[in-house]
């Protein structure tokens, strides 16, 4: 199992309704075990847990970054330590 963290940028608009619809699309997705707007560089935390690498790059590429809205992620994957 790959447990990780992706950031989300999202851009200018009518943010807070952008923000809300996008969360809303990400709550959706089986992957994802929770989603969170959050102040600063990024605008949404989305924590998803996925059986492969291959997988999250499935999940980042094709389904998230394809939401309208979002303009960045970054991806960061958690290790067992």
């Amino acid at each position: 199992m790959v447990e990780a963290f992706i950031m989300i940028k999202i851009g200018v608009g009518e943010y807070q309704n952008l923000v809300l619809t996008i969360k809303e699309k990400l709550e959706k997705m089986p992957e994802v075990v929770e989603a969170c707007p959050v102040f600063g560089r990024y605008d949404m935390v989305a924590r998803v847990k996925v059986k492969t690498l291959a997988e999250l790059t499935r999940l980042v590429g094709d389904k998230i970054r394809s939401i309208d809205g979002v303009t960045n992620t970054e991806t960061f994957v958690v290790h067992e330590g």
